[in-house]
């Protein structure tokens, strides 16, 4: 079958106490998207056997580890990307997967970032380690991410995944265009026409305590729009 016509696989992090970013996100991306998109959510009541791990008391969300079964829930064929569901699409997601380059086993945006706090959203501790947000977006090349599977990412230590250990050299970690992860209140403010993915990183607008954080003003239209109904005359 011709690969342009297949849908693009995209894997979001779910977690319960953030319900709405993952709604809000997931319209952000199908309105702007120009190919059909199947999106996932990653929500480990239903994984059934294949997350086993307990949780860790330095986990901010659900998904800090079930991230890393996208290759397995793919079957380890063509390409997939996750994404944190504290996030806003404001361009087409095809122009991202269009970046796939077979050269590499996963793609990501190599930020250089270090936080000063210790502490964001709900309360959970910030942590503080090399390749801090890279695992955020994620472009899958699942054939050559085999050693992900469900066994590893039950027992492999938070670092070994999120510092992509995983893989036998950080040559196969492959850059995506910044513009794909601008962290919100951490990058310089930039125009919204110069972003294609926004991150609330420290915590997104649908928590009252950053209802004012950057860009928080695109969050709040992007939900009035998913919620709007259209009357046929």
């Amino acid at each position: 079958m011709d690969q342009t016509i297949l849908p693009l696989r995209v894997f979001i992090g779910f977690d319960p106490a953030e319900t709405v970013a993952f709604n809000v996100l997931a319209h952000s991306i199908l309105t702007r998207a120009s190919r059909p998109v199947s999106i996932t959510p990653v929500a480990l009541k239903q994984l059934g056997g294949l997350m086993t791990r307990a949780r860790n008391p330095l986990q901010s969300t659900e998904f800090s580890f079930s991230r890393f079964l996208t290759p397995a829930l793919s079957g380890y064929h063509g390409w997939s990307l996750f994404i944190d569901c504290d996030m806003l699409v404001l361009d087409d997601i095809a122009k991202l997967f269009a970046l796939a380059d077979d050269r590499f086993a996963v793609q990501v945006i190599k930020h250089q970032h270090h936080p000063v706090e210790d502490v964001k959203f709900l309360g959970a501790v910030q942590t503080k380690y090399e390749k801090k947000n890279w695992s955020s977006v994620m472009l899958f090349n699942n054939a050559r991410c085999t050693r992900l599977t469900p066994d590893y990412v039950n027992t492999a230590s938070g670092l070994e995944l999120h510092q992509f250990k995983w893989l036998e050299d950080d040559g196969l970690i492959g850059e995506l265009p910044h513009r794909w992860g601008h962290l919100v209140d951490y990058d310089p403010e930039v125009p919204a026409d110069q972003i294609s993915l926004l991150h609330y990183t420290i915590g997104g607008p649908y928590f009252t305590e950053y209802r004012t954080c950057g860009y928080a003003d695109l969050w709040f239209a992007e939900r009035e729009a998913m919620l709007a109904c259209s009357q046929i005359a």
